[in-house]
């Protein structure tokens, strides 16, 4: 038997193993000390010398690109999203994954367009290449800066005497200057984010008071004669979601956070036209955007052409009152706020009116929606990208190369719903997952 075993050893130690996929971890902390990872296995397809170049042109452009170049069997499933959760830093991300290609990117950094024409711009090249021209044209487009662990960092965990020399003189140069600059920079947009709160909580409050008025006009009660379990749960949405919406605003802290509560707002308008519905015994409505006019107006029932004052011709969904308003040739009833000259239609207000919209059309609806207003075409700019995210309405809490740890949201970090994952399995290729 102790032979049989011995034998049984010998022949076990014989055979391949394959071998364990780079830890996330791993990749995740090589990356926070310097832009371009390889593993091991791969340094074939990117030699040490050609690696540290493509790391020293990142580091000089000061720009957040990580590099992964990893084997071919990597595990793909949520691959971005953890390996952006592990490294913590708003940055944009590029994976080699054996002879595949893709990248994802945090908005604040990249717009997901950007990423995708970036990504099918070097299909098909040989690594080296593809790394490089890659690399080459991110640089160019991408914003934010490089995360401070990378400053004269090298593969090997050693710092290198040019990098010593010339930290050391450009603190003599600028002493606690450049460090004061960075904090005027971060003071001056945290107040510039609560000046365009509080012109939201304004709004906001008057929102969820209106709201509240719908519910206290309400004549039903649960024990009246027949109401059924639909309908109370309809008027239990209803009720939660007045009191959810004015706990969001209350925690509120930056004007992306408005966001939730408008949702919040617009769910329990749509279950109090369910209620309605049931009630009448009218077939349940469908769930479509609120009043573009006016969310306050309820859930719209119909898209109808609408020209704005200066600009071109479009669908928008509409109440009932201001379909009959428009097919009369009157004008509808618009939501305007106060602004430094006066008081305005939302939709050319100014910037900070994106989380208040987005919450209630989401992002989807709102570039056709806006097309030619002052809101719509800042929200087009890169500048708005820069400061508020490119999801129409986020604000994005962190600029590229901020260490933010988990805090980040997939659906701004461009892994369109598919979890982190390349495409449902479909990594490179021409199919980005959805992009």
């Amino acid at each position: 038997m102790a032979l049989a075993l011995a034998v049984m050893a010998v022949l076990w130690a014989g055979v391949p193993r394959a071998e364990a996929a780079t830890s996330i971890s791993t990749v995740a902390e090589e990356l926070r000390r310097n832009p371009v990872y390889v593993d091991p296995a791969m340094s074939a397809q990117l030699p040490p010398t050609e690696a540290a170049e493509l790391s020293r042109q990142i580091k000089d452009a000061d720009k957040p690109l990580f590099i992964a170049v990893l084997p071919a069997d990597q595990p793909t499933r949520n691959l971005f999203t953890d390996l952006r959760t592990a490294t913590g830093v708003t940055g944009a991300y590029a994976v080699r994954l054996g002879d595949r290609f893709d990248a994802r990117a945090d908005a604040s950094v990249l717009p997901r367009t950007a990423v995708r024409n970036l990504v099918t711009s070097v299909q098909g090249e040989d690594a080296r290449t593809q790394l490089a021209d890659f690399t080459d044209r991110a640089l160019v487009t991408m914003r934010g800066s490089a995360p401070a662990g990378w400053d004269g960092v090298e593969r090997g965990g050693t710092v290198s005497t040019t990098a010593l020399i010339t930290a050391g003189a450009v603190l003599v140069a600028s002493g606690a200057g450049a460090y004061a600059l960075v904090r005027r920079g971060r003071s001056r947009r945290e107040a510039e984010q609560q000046a365009a709160l509080e012109k939201l909580r304004v709004v906001v409050d008057e929102d969820i008071t209106a709201y509240g008025e719908e519910l206290d006009r309400l004549d039903f009660h649960p024990a009246e004669a027949g109401a059924d379990d639909a309908m109370r749960a309809d008027y239990e949405r209803a009720l939660d979601s007045y009191d959810q919406a004015k706990q969001y605003m209350a925690e509120a802290r930056r004007p992306e956070d408005v966001r939730l509560v408008t949702e919040t707002l617009e769910d329990g308008r749509f279950s109090l036209a369910r209620l309605a519905a049931r009630r009448e015994g009218r077939p349940l409505p469908e769930r479509r955007p609120p009043c573009f006019f006016d969310p306050r107006h309820g859930p719209s029932v119909a898209d109808e052409e609408w020209t704005p004052p200066g600009g071109a011709p479009r669908r928008v969904p509409v109440c009932a009152a201001d379909r009959i308003r428009l097919a009369d040739g009157l004008d509808p009833q618009i939501r305007e706020v106060a602004t430094d000259g006066g008081r305005r239609p939302y939709w050319d207000a100014g910037p900070a009116y994106g989380p208040w919209a987005g919450g209630y059309f989401g992002g989807g609806l709102l570039p056709g929606l806006l097309a030619g207003t002052l809101l719509g075409s800042m929200m087009a700019t890169p500048s708005y990208a820069a400061a508020y995210g490119a999801g129409y309405g986020d604000f994005g809490g962190y600029e590229g190369g901020d260490v933010s740890g988990a805090d980040f949201s997939p659906a701004d970090f461009g892994d369109f719903g598919m979890g982190g994952g390349f495409g449902g399995g479909d990594f490179g290729g021409g199919d980005f997952g959805g992009f």
